[in-house]
């Protein structure tokens, strides 16, 4: 999903998990685009309600899965994203990432 961040034109894309259904409430993972093929993964955020879960961890996963579906590279800003790729050594996730 793509938002523009709000008196910018900067774009941010997000992969997003609804908590609940009749909430407002939506953990997040914000990634960019810094090159044609090449991704910085950036942020995750899940509200203080719902962590311990394991949210963030199905939005790592599918951060991940993305890059390797659309043969990206990516840049692992996020510190859980890299704290996911070590506790889940995929060796298709290490070919997407830049060391």
């Amino acid at each position: 999903e793509k938002h523009t961040i709000p008196n910018t034109q900067i774009p941010v894309l997000i992969f997003q998990v609804k908590l609940l259904c009749r909430s407002h409430d939506r953990a997040v993972l914000l990634y960019e685009y810094v090159g044609k093929k090449t991704v910085d993964l950036q942020h995750t955020e899940v509200p203080d309600a719902y962590r311990g879960r394991g949210i963030a961890k199905h939005l790592a996963k599918a951060a991940m899965d993305f890059v390797v579906e659309e043969d990206l590279k990516a840049h692992l800003t996020c510190w859980y994203i890299q704290k996911y790729v070590k506790e889940n050594p995929q060796p298709q996730y290490f070919e997407h990432i830049y060391q």
